[in-house]
């Protein structure tokens, strides 16, 4: 763990519906965020693997489970994991807390693919990148 694969902050209006709860597509923003941050804490770039590491990083899925409303002024630690490491790609979970509580928990999944946008495995720099974010926290129940 660095202190890189976690994103503090604190919701402000213009994070929230009208109803003054974090609206729900935001967190999207905040993943990639603290990805970008943890990854560049790495000196790795998304825009620069194919020059880093000879592959380009494709956006394959992505979800999120919202437990608990997160309101304006609420300070929110969103923490980096390590979903999975399979040939070709890897899943990134993101845990959202709120003084410890589990609050959302997204998840994003990346394919490897080569310059001619072959599938390509995950370059063993990147795996040792990804092998050193922390085991998940938190689990989540099925169908939420």
């Amino acid at each position: 763990m660095t202190q890189h694969d976690k994103l503090e902050f604190q919701l402000t209006y213009g994070d929230c519906d009208t109803v003054g709860i974090a609206f729900f597509a935001i967190y999207y923003r905040w993943m990639e965020r603290a990805y970008t941050s943890w990854m560049s804490s790495h000196g790795l770039r998304s825009g620069e693997l194919p020059d880093q590491l000879g592959i380009i990083t494709v956006g394959a899925s992505s979800g999120a489970a919202y437990l608990r409303p997160a309101r304006v002024l609420d300070r929110l630690t969103c923490q980096v994991v390590l979903d999975h490491i399979g040939s070709t790609s890897y899943s990134v979970g993101y845990e959202f807390t709120r003084d410890g509580e589990l609050i959302t928990r997204g998840r994003m999944t990346y394919v490897c693919r080569g310059l001619d946008w072959s599938k390509t495995p995950v370059p063993d720099a990147l795996r040792r990148v990804l092998e050193s974010l922390p085991s998940p926290h938190f689990s989540v129940p099925a169908g939420v």
